[in-house]
């Protein structure tokens, strides 16, 4: 974060690959002297347990794990049956706080 903001120090927002990684992308702001929401929005993905105990709280994506487990199981039950692999598309949901 803190290469993010010497490269682009204008930059209003930032989507972290992972709760984790977006909690210390508000810390790192927080210590430039950067305030969240209100001059860079952040958001995670995951939505963990690190996301609401977050300050402020973070705006995240639901990585709807317990959905990609049983796709992935189903899938490949039934390609070793012979099946044909298929595309899956599994819906992810905005959790919405008050990094965003």
């Amino acid at each position: 974060m803190q290469r993010l903001l010497a490269l682009s120090p204008e930059l209003d927002g930032v989507f972290a690959a992972s709760d984790l990684m977006a909690v210390s992308a508000v810390h790192a702001l927080q210590a430039a002297g950067r305030r969240v929401p209100e001059d860079v929005a952040v958001v995670g993905f995951d939505d963990s347990s690190a996301a609401a105990l977050c300050r402020p709280p973070l705006t995240t994506v639901l990585n709807p794990v317990a959905a990609l487990a049983t796709t992935a199981v189903d899938m490949l039950l039934r390609l070793m049956e012979g099946g044909e692999a298929q595309s899956v598309l599994i819906d992810t949901e905005l959790v919405r706080r008050t990094s965003a």
